[in-house]
């Protein structure tokens, strides 16, 4: 460090190297900060199942939560490490399943818009819950995926007709992919799979619901 003499104050003036030195702590630092979260946004293709549809028209309403949904996983150190953007593919297992299932499917805004339509009901599906299991935690050779539902049928009021929970579970083994956001991204998939399938086949089921369809054929 090199002192400047100046009407008898004593300033510190930086040298080249210091400078240097600075500057190469700052990018480094930039650098770092830059290698946080990865970002994973779920994508894949889902069947339409081959049930018999059940007579009725119904309107499907995708609150915000849903749409936009994401999850943050943390690293052992409570660092952001994947944020996993599903909102879309939700929406899209939803938007294949459905026209299976029912006569007449059509898609709104807000369920006071469903009034207008001339349906039966309102499917408003929520997330409640979505875990991630990883290798490098479990130390099991799987990516592991478990999400819950809350499933509401509601009247053209806002009212409920039913309200059940499913969960659905994906596993893919890591031998099978080549990078962390890919088995992640196969485990999600065919947890949402795992979804279409138990809830097609046991929407009829749900004593709420079977009530429910009994009373519109009466």
């Amino acid at each position: 460090m090199v002192i400047e003499e100046n009407s008898g104050i004593n300033r510190p003036v930086r040298t080249d190297k210091n400078m240097y030195f600075s500057m190469a702590l700052l990018f480094v630092a930039l650098a770092l900060s830059g290698c946080g979260v990865s970002n994973v946004v779920i994508e894949g293709s889902f069947p339409t199942p081959n049930i018999n549809k059940i007579p009725v028209a119904v309107a499907v309403y995708y609150d915000d939560a849903l749409r936009e949904f994401s999850y943050m996983e943390y690293s052992e150190t409570g660092q952001e490490e994947f944020n996993i953007e599903s909102g879309q593919s939700h929406m899209e297992l939803f938007n294949a399943v459905l026209p299976a299932m029912f006569d007449r499917v059509i898609f709104v805004d807000s369920v006071e818009d469903a009034r207008a339509e001339g349906v039966d009901a309102v499917f408003a599906p929520v997330i409640e819950e979505f875990q991630l299991a990883l290798p490098t935690k479990t130390k099991l050779d799987v990516y592991e995926v478990w999400i819950k539902y809350n499933m509401r049928l509601l009247t053209l009021e806002g009212d409920y007709i039913a309200d059940w929970i499913l969960t659905s579970y994906g596993k893919t083994p890591t031998e099978t992919f080549g990078s962390v956001v890919a088995g992640i991204n196969e485990a999600a998939i065919v947890a949402l799979r795992d979804l279409a399938s138990s809830f097609s086949l046991s929407f009829g089921q749900v004593p709420e619901v079977r009530d429910w369809l009994s009373s519109l054929q009466s």
